[in-house]
């Protein structure tokens, strides 16, 4: 065997332990999560689990109901998207469709040192300037609330939404866009009918990517959201969501081993099953896009 072939081989081998790494670790959370989630739901019921509405796991009447978590990650989450999703697609489209290309390459990395922010600090942006300033308009608004640590998740996920779309938008061949042009269309006209049409798959994965970090988020709303398990719909109250509550108990004084220390598994299981859930769902609309273009 020559050296070019013995390098070949390398490459190979190292790229299959890469690949195989993500699917190792992927399924050692998957394992882990089941087998510490088990002991929880030997001990409360599936059903109690589900459908309760109280969620005092460390009170001395414990209550086991993972609803009012749920609730809270679903609130802040839409709150979220209400403001990265659409303020993120019409800053792709515009970095994609109407920026030269100097102004593109500044503004750019400059949106996405969003990202590179702490989420400390939007934590405590959210509580001491963000709430104060809706309190002046919304009076009914608790000092504790989902809105604003919603708001600032969306703000803080934008970078990740308009980046992604904008490198799909700007993977559109030319042809389709001057074919547009040639037909009649404007430019407006072409970004909303042609382009994101045939980057729809790349938009949609920047979409999940924006949903899943809004519901894996854990400090802003550690910070901002009040940290009670409330069954609410309504953004002006205080809510606990599923990664706010993980953070509260493993950083507590709960037993290691206790039935309180393993919900923090059970809310593991149902955090990656709603993860799991929207990724289904985005496969199903891109798939559902492709067949209608």
């Amino acid at each position: 065997m020559n050296t070019k072939k013995i390098k070949e081989r390398s490459i190979e081998s190292l790229l299959f332990v890469c690949a195989a790494s993500s699917i190792f670790v992927t399924l050692s959370i998957v394992i882990i999560l089941s087998f510490e989630s088990y002991g929880f739901f030997k001990e409360v019921p599936l059903f109690e689990f589900l459908t309760g509405t109280e969620w005092t796991p460390l009170f001395e009447n414990p209550k086991f109901g993972i609803l009012p978590l749920i609730a809270g990650t679903l609130l802040t989450t839409c709150t979220a998207l209400m403001v990265a999703l659409p303020l993120g697609l019409l800053a792709a489209i515009y970095l994609s469709e109407y920026a030269p290309h100097k102004l593109r390459e500044t503004i750019k990395p400059v949106l996405e040192l969003l990202a590179a922010v702490p989420t400390v600090v939007y934590g405590y942006f959210a509580l001491l300037f963000l709430t104060p300033i809706l309190q002046e308009f919304i009076i009914e608004l608790s000092g504790f609330n989902a809105l604003s640590p919603g708001i600032i998740i969306g703000v803080m996920i934008i970078p990740y939404v308009s980046s992604v779309s904008e490198d799909a938008m700007r993977a559109v061949p030319m042809h389709i866009r001057e074919g547009s042009y040639a037909m009649g269309a404007t430019k407006l006209q072409t970004s909303l009918k042609v382009i994101i049409p045939a980057a729809f798959s790349g938009i949609a994965a920047a979409f999940l990517i924006g949903i899943s970090r809004a519901v894996g988020e854990t400090m802003v709303v550690a910070i901002a959201a009040g940290m009670m398990p409330n069954f609410t719909i309504n953004p002006f109250e205080p809510v606990q969501t599923l990664t706010a509550y993980i953070v509260q108990v493993s950083l507590g004084d709960v037993p290691h081993g206790s039935l309180e220390y393993k919900t923090i598994f059970a809310a593991g299981v149902t955090l990656f099953l709603m993860t799991l859930i929207f990724n289904i769902i985005g496969f199903w609309l891109r798939k559902r896009i492709r067949e209608a273009y």
